[in-house]
């Protein structure tokens, strides 16, 4: 069983929000997600998924569930931050990524959120929302009319790897979606 919550993320403070209950969002309410525009410089970035399907990709995403968080590790034995367990998943299929969440920002093919299937990729600001530059994402592991989750790599009370949904906490520091596996 997989307990969905919301904590701070990996470009977040060490601060813990002190949360225990689960922030899902409610049936009734789709959250209005707006996609913006990083002003950081990145270079466009094309992500070679080979024959991995997206299907694939998450159902071995969803196996790291419970990884503790480590700044600046993608190594399992040590722990993940964001962009190391994005790294670490992609990695176990053969597939180069790049190794920031920052990145990540000009890669694959920018989708509307509504429209995001499972295996596509979500980006956020860190927590200074002023800028829309990525410092934190995730691998979209539902998408049921709007109302998504996610996989991810939490720093906040050094959660790890888990599963969130879009909420008042993300739902701010929302970016894009991006999408690197064709649609079969």
């Amino acid at each position: 069983m997989v307990t969905v919550c919301s904590l701070l993320s990996c470009s977040s403070s060490k601060k813990n929000t002190g949360t225990k209950s689960s922030n899902r969002v409610s049936n009734d309410a789709v959250p209005k997600l707006i996609t913006r525009t990083s002003t950081k410089n990145i270079p466009a970035r094309s992500i070679n998924t080979k024959n991995v399907s997206a299907d694939e990709f998450v159902k071995f995403a969803e196996t790291l569930v419970g990884i503790n968080y480590k700044y600046g590790s993608a190594d399992i034995k040590k722990g993940f931050d964001c962009s190391g367990y994005i790294t670490y998943v992609f990695n176990h299929f053969g597939i180069k990524v790049p190794r920031s969440s920052a990145e990540f920002t000009n890669a694959g093919k920018t989708i509307d959120p509504m429209e995001s299937k499972p295996g596509d990729l979500v980006l956020f600001t860190g927590t200074d929302t002023t800028g829309w530059t990525v410092g934190h994402m995730g691998i979209i592991a539902e998408n049921d009319h709007g109302r998504i989750t996610f996989l991810h790599s939490a720093s906040g009370g050094g959660k790890g790897v888990m599963l969130s949904s879009m909420n008042s906490y993300f739902i701010p520091r929302f970016v894009k979606v991006i999408r690197v596996f064709p649609i079969k």
